[in-house]
């Protein structure tokens, strides 16, 4: 007798989706460096498995065996790679009392993971196209700054950020401010490292928190 399916009465067999594998940690240290180099040197449409494949020495049946396309890698790999920034910050900016040292540690840390993995910021903001990553669930983090929550909401409370502001209004002005200044760094060649010179672009970020009018500490 064949097996009964397990939907409910009167509702359509569903379809098998295929789980797709994890590729193991071994591997990701050989296809990873490779594709953010390729895509943080080339267009995202010059970018292909076969090259891939080429230069990392892993075979297309390979890389195939655990993602469908070159979006479904690169996205994965963003995923997973600006993930470690919030886990970052949030050891750096263990018993910090300053919201505003709060904050510019938070740029700091994200700038400086950049400066050391310079391809990944390049493919991120620059390479890979946003209407593309757009429409994966990779796109929009959630999270990266809610670790700040806490700290925002006490900053409000006693007066040093304009408690107008919603959690989601600081995060957007954090994500502004890294783009526009990343975008810089890349149309001047990466001549200078991003932990150099954002003191001017934190400054434009903190006066989007501060209190418009009344004391204005900090």
């Amino acid at each position: 007798m064949p097996d009964r399916p397990n939907n409910p009465p009167g509702q359509p067999q569903m379809s098998q989706v295929p789980v797709i594998p994890m590729m193991p940690a071994k591997l990701k240290e050989r296809l990873f460096p490779v594709v953010l180099d390729l895509f943080s040197h080339q267009d995202f449409h010059g970018v292909n498995i076969r090259e891939i494949s080429r230069q990392s020495g892993i075979s297309s049946g390979t890389i195939y065996k655990y993602f469908s396309s070159k979006e479904q890698l690169i996205f994965a790999i963003l995923d997973e790679k600006i993930s470690q920034i919030g886990q970052t910050m949030e050891r750096h900016i263990a018993g910090m009392d300053s919201i505003r040292e709060i904050f510019r540690k938070v740029f700091w840390v994200t700038f400086d993971f950049y400066d050391n993995n310079p391809g990944l910021a390049v493919t991120a903001f620059i390479t890979v196209p946003m209407r593309t990553w757009m429409k994966d669930k990779s796109y929009r983090r959630k999270d990266d700054l809610t670790l700040l929550k806490n700290h925002i909401k006490r900053a409000m409370e006693q007066g040093h950020i304009d408690s107008s502001l919603s959690f989601s209004q600081i995060t957007d002005a954090y994500y502004m401010i890294c783009h526009r200044y990343i975008h810089n760094w890349y149309y001047e060649g990466m001549s200078w490292k991003l932990t150099e010179k954002f003191d001017d672009f934190f400054a434009l970020f903190w006066k989007m928190l501060i209190p418009i009018s009344g004391s204005r500490k900090k």
